[in-house]
Order: structure tokens, then sequence, then C-alpha cells
């Protein structure tokens, strides 16, 4: 039999996970910037995942070593980002005619790989993409300046880097400096014409920017946690915020 609560025993108030109140926090940095939220499955297919986004068949990221496929089930597997989200959300409004538009999702991605203390097999992923006419570079790099500034303050430290992604022409990437050290939280660029065609969408009419990167690691910088794997160990402490 349960035991009987008397009058004025104190209450417990649970309080949110970290990673959920940083949820909350990026969908309403992008509401403001007139983006929609995007959903889709966290199953995905190789097309969405890979083909569809410009990944070369014998692209590493397809091997067994960085992608969970399931067994037993053709072309299934854990999607390793959540540009698979907004890929599809783009390829749906192409059809209704729906453009311009920007989408923004989060969500939980998989990959098999080692861990570390900025590494985790499982992690929450903000994906956004713009899409319209003469969308530039430019465009791209305020849109995440002004998010990383929303989230952690005027002062952030953060620097736009050159790098390559196959969905993406140019790429780039976001650093933030963090207990002294740079730390890598994001992939972007403008997506490649290969991927808008893949996607039903006319590259000479209109232009993408996209981004995607880890919000494990802007919570370990906002509350200065030192290791990602803490979010997914159960330890009550993390939740004080």
């Amino acid at each position: 039999m349960d035991k009987e609560i008397k009058k004025g025993s104190p209450t417990v108030v649970g309080k949110e996970n970290p990673l959920s109140i940083l949820v909350n926090e990026a969908y309403d940095v992008f509401f403001s910037l007139g983006f929609e939220i995007a959903t889709g499955p966290e199953l995905e297919t190789g097309w969405y995942c890979f083909d569809a986004l410009n990944f070369p068949k014998d692209h590493p990221a397809r091997d067994m070593q960085d992608a969970f496929w399931i067994k037993n089930q053709q072309d299934k597997v854990l999607r390793t980002h959540t540009t698979t989200v907004t890929a599809r959300a783009l390829e749906q409004v192409g059809k209704e005619g729906r453009l311009p538009c920007a989408f923004i999702s989060i969500g939980k991605v998989f990959r098999n790989e080692a861990t570390d203390a900025t590494h985790e097999m499982q992690f929450f992923q903000i994906d956004g993409v713009m899409a319209g006419e003469n969308i530039n570079i430019a465009d791209l790099k305020g849109v995440l300046t002004h998010f990383y500034k929303k989230m952690l303050g005027d002062n952030v430290e953060m620097e736009f880097r050159p790098s390559f992604f196959p969905f993406v022409e140019p790429g780039l990437e976001v650093w933030l400096k963090f207990n002294g050290k740079w730390m890598e939280v994001m992939g972007a660029g403008m997506f490649h014409p290969n991927v808008l065609k893949n996607l039903g969408l006319n590259p000479k009419k209109i232009q993408i920017l996209a981004f995607g990167g880890g919000l494990d690691r802007i919570a370990m910088v906002k509350w200065n946690i030192p290791d990602v794997r803490l979010f997914y160990q159960g330890d009550l402490r993390l939740n004080q915020f």
C-alpha cells in the first residue's frame, strides 16, 4: 500500500535536462528568423542519408565503421546526420512550389565511432537550410553568427574555417573557443548543385545555405561541461541549469 502523503511535506521539483533546455532555446532563435520546424525519421534510407547529398559510392561515411546499417533490411540505416530531414523538407516544398523557405531540425543522430570527451555514438544535431534567390555565403555567416551570439552571448569567440563536405560548395566549419582551446562545432556551406538536382530543385534559379552541428558541444561551451558523454550517463548533477 502506498504511504500516505502528509500535508506540508516538501515537494521535490524536477528540472529539465540541459539538452532539452538548449533545444527550446535554439528553436526560439530560429523562429525569430522565420524558420519552420522540419521533422523526419531516425531510420533512414541510403538515398536520403548519402546519395541525395552527393556522397560518392566509396565515401567512408557509408562504411559499417561509421554508420549503423540495419541487418536484414535492405538500404536502411540509422541517420548519421539530420540533413536527411531538411533534405526531405526541401524536396516536398519544391513539389508544392513553396519557395523561398527556411527549415530547422533538431534530433538524435547515430555514428559508429570511438567515443571520447567530444565524441559520442549518439548525440543531438541541429540542422538548417535557407532556400531562395541570391542566397550566398555571407547570409550563411550572418545567420550562424547571430545564432551563436544568442546562444552563448555576444562575447563568444568563434571562427569560420574553410573545409570540404560532399554536399556543399563552398564549405566551411564553425569553431568555438572552449577552455582555452578551439573546438569544431558545425559544418556548413552552400548546397552543391548536384544536391539540388537530386531533390528536384533547379540550381540555376535558387541557392540554398545549409548548416549542421552537434547541439551537445554547444551545451559543453555554455555550461562548461568537460565531457560530452556525461549527457547520456544519467548523472543528475547535470540537471541543475
